[in-house]
């Protein structure tokens, strides 16, 4: 017999899969060489940019996710910056991206003096909902001269930006799908999605490049860091150079062919991510582990579950996810509340973009889904550690 869904019956399902005491909602998780790897770099001093870890970081990175070349740089939100330059984004373009999304998404399309433009996302996935996205653009945009252009702001639509939200894959096949039609370029926010595949094949190799991040409460960690990933040889050289002041090598003059950026990943950093990915099919089954226990501790109270892989993917479960139904919506906030009072560290989903001050004015589409799931999220303790 089912249970009905209260703080009372959240805060018992949570203490029969998790440890006594407070718990944060995600905590990094040191077992492996983390120190040895560290104090290399301390004892030999090569702490900053330059250094063994960093080459040695970006070429795990990319056979990890069997993308042919990453660049380490200082964290997420500056790796998605630079795929979108490199992806020929300019000022004034319109980036269409999911409006249930963390910032930095949208702070990143500023970056480039562009507008976001935002669009509903699926419930199944969490991540950007292509049918709603094609029937949207078809209303809504023109193709003139092999471009696509927002009717009511005449601004050109120049690339599609879906985001994998927790961990799980966006629906890549049918997402590609609409940016051959509209001929946008498709860029992956893969920042939480480490470890996470889609048909088979890593996130971040649909997209023409893809940004990873390791801030502390990844699913691995450099301490911040964060990552470039391509199959173009090309824009992986472009996106080395530019990350790293565009400087031309030389033994001692300082010559720079470009305004660029010093987004470079420290080595110490990067030894801390070395560390970290040697530990992270662990992670992932650590992870799965959890999901299981917590689908099997909430399968018996009406009113909510929690959050399962899209079919055909398999995801890192980054974070794990309560999601209320519709008609228990009103009950997140004395979940919320209770919760964190119990030392059970949740939170709810980011405030949709177009309901943050800067970006109230940006274009967007009708958002009934994505407000809907802002509603009714609760994500809940989700360290590796747990198991």
């Amino acid at each position: 017999m089912s249970s009905s869904l209260t703080p009372e019956a959240v805060i018992a399902a949570l203490r029969t899969v998790v440890p006594p005491g407070p718990l944060a909602l995600h905590e990094p998780h040191f077992s492996g060489n983390e120190w040895a790897y560290v104090k290399e770099c301390l004892d030999t001093g090569w702490v900053s940019s330059v250094g063994k870890f960093v080459d040695r970081f970006e070429h795990d990175l990319a056979e990890t996710t069997g993308a042919r070349h990453a660049v380490a740089v200082v964290n997420g939100t500056a790796a998605l910056h630079i795929c979108l330059k490199l992806a020929g984004v300019e000022p004034g373009d319109e980036v269409l991206m999911p409006a249930l999304t963390f910032v930095a998404t949208a702070n990143a399309v500023s970056y480039c003096g562009a507008v976001p433009h935002f669009v509903d996302v699926d419930e199944a996935t969490l991540g950007m909902a292509a049918p709603a996205l094609r029937d949207y653009l078809e209303n809504n945009a023109d193709l003139r001269a092999g471009a696509c252009f927002n009717r009511t702001t005449g601004r050109r639509i120049r690339a599609l930006l879906p985001m994998h939200t927790f961990g799980h894959p966006s629906d890549l096949d049918a997402l590609a799908d609409v940016a051959a039609r509209f001929r946008l370029e498709l860029i992956e926010d893969a920042a939480e999605s480490l470890g996470s595949y889609y048909k088979g094949r890593h996130t971040g190799n649909v997209g023409r490049l893809s940004a990873l991040s390791f801030n502390g409460n990844k699913i691995i960690t450099t301490g911040g860091g964060g990552a470039i990933l391509t199959n173009d040889a090309d824009l992986a050289k472009l996106a080395k150079h530019i990350t790293t002041t565009a400087k031309l090598p030389h033994r001692w003059l300082f010559e720079h062919d470009m305004v660029a950026y010093n987004y470079r990943l420290p080595n110490i950093n990067a030894a801390l991510g070395c560390a970290q990915l040697e530990q992270l099919p662990g992670f992932l089954d650590s992870k799965r582990q959890l999901f299981q226990r917590y689908r099997a501790a909430f399968s018996d109270i009406a009113g909510a579950h929690i959050v399962e892989e899209p079919a055909a993917c398999r995801s890192n479960y980054w974070l794990q996810t309560l999601l209320l139904d519709e008609a228990s919506a009103d009950r997140r906030d004395d979940i919320l509340a209770a919760t964190n009072d119990a030392g059970l560290m949740t939170r709810p989903a980011w405030t949709p973009m177009h309901r943050l001050t800067p970006y109230a004015n940006c274009p967007r589409a009708e958002l009934p889904v994505a407000e809907s799931l802002e509603r009714r999220i609760v994500n809940i303790p989700s360290s590796a550690g747990l198991t």
